[in-house]
């Protein structure tokens, strides 16, 4: 893509050659461990450098949970996994405040906050759907303002805060669907599908993958976290670029088969997230390509079908994109 008001005149490398290698090392890394599956760790790096939180939806046992623990021990986060049940209640994941009797010394007692699983760096939410609604939404504070309030008192979140939900196909027994408020708490989601006849093969006769994360060793720090997180932000988006978010988002809206469309803070998360595949690119600048290459993980799961079609929402979004050509 050479169209001169999509691409800067004096693109910029966005990082220096240390940070950009040991990027480059910790996707090599997760791609060491999630065999055949180099896109969806792109688009899950992606989420992560962008601020956002991500959704993996799929059938049991193709590798959900082994890509969240990955990401934790290459990125260097604190971990905690909450298995997510009918009978989970909020203060299972947030935490809840007990009452403490003082001493003789100290005289009466007090209420004392002991935080629960929520409060780790990366959270792996596993089988978010087979949680009640209202265990679902507690996670909606924290997601939105890396935050939780109890008894009145907001408790901050550890940063960078990455919550990584999976999510089985509505069609098995005892899943609840995620609200759509709940939904649009997740910058991308992705399908890992089963793999390809290689990766397979290589899967079968390798090593265990639960050995392999316990010997992965960190890639990145808080601190080149940080950098790079910056640099995200800092990457350019062409007004051209933006006419082109815009289009898709309108487009959205007066689709016939789409009762309610992308919203605002959509687009938003469609932008953050093409600006990290920028990055991830080594590029200091948008293209469409990078809008392109996350936008049905960043807007099947916000669109509401509607009308006769019997489309799917991926299928949806991936119509959507078609239909509006770059200008």
């Amino acid at each position: 893509m050479n169209n001169p008001r999509l691409t800067p005149v004096t693109p910029q490398a966005p990082l220096d050659p240390a940070l950009a290698a040991a990027l480059t090392r910790a996707l090599q890394q997760v791609n060491n461990v999630v065999l055949g599956k180099n896109p969806q760790v792109h688009l899950s790096f992606a989420c992560f450098l962008a601020g956002g939180h991500l959704l993996i939806e799929d059938l049991p046992g193709v590798g959900k949970t082994t890509l969240a623990h990955a990401l934790a021990a290459t990125l260097h986060l604190s971990f905690q996994r909450v298995q997510f049940t009918s009978d989970l209640l909020p203060s299972d994941i947030i935490g809840v405040s007990v009452y403490e009797r003082g001493d003789s010394d100290q005289g009466r007692g007090a209420f004392k906050f002991h935080p629960g699983p929520l409060f780790a760096q990366l959270v792996l939410a596993d089988e978010i759907n087979r949680a009640t609604p209202k265990t679902q939404s507690a996670l909606l504070e924290a997601m939105a303002e890396q935050q939780v309030t109890v008894d009145g008192v907001t408790h901050a979140l550890p940063g960078p805060f990455f919550v990584v939900a999976t999510q089985n196909p509505l069609d098995l027994a005892g899943t609840y669907p995620l609200p759509d408020s709940q939904l649009d708490r997740f910058m991308l989601r992705v399908s890992l599908d089963y793999p390809d006849r290689d990766a397979e093969r290589a899967l079968l006769a390798a090593t265990d993958r639960r050995e392999l994360i316990s010997h992965l060793q960190p890639c990145l720090d808080g601190a080149q976290i940080d950098r790079i997180r910056t640099a995200v932000a800092g990457v350019l988006a062409s007004p051209a670029l933006i006419d082109y978010v815009q289009a898709l988002l309108a487009a959205s809206r007066a689709h016939a088969d789409i009762r309610v469309g992308l919203s605002p803070r959509a687009g938003l998360a469609l932008l953050s997230a093409a600006r990290a595949c920028a990055l991830l690119a080594g590029r200091g600048y948008c293209l469409p390509e990078d809008v392109q290459s996350v936008f049905i993980g960043a807007a099947a799961h916000r669109l509401i079908p509607g009308g006769t079609s019997n489309l799917s929402r991926d299928q949806l979004a991936a119509a959507l994109l078609a239909s509006v050509p770059v200008r």
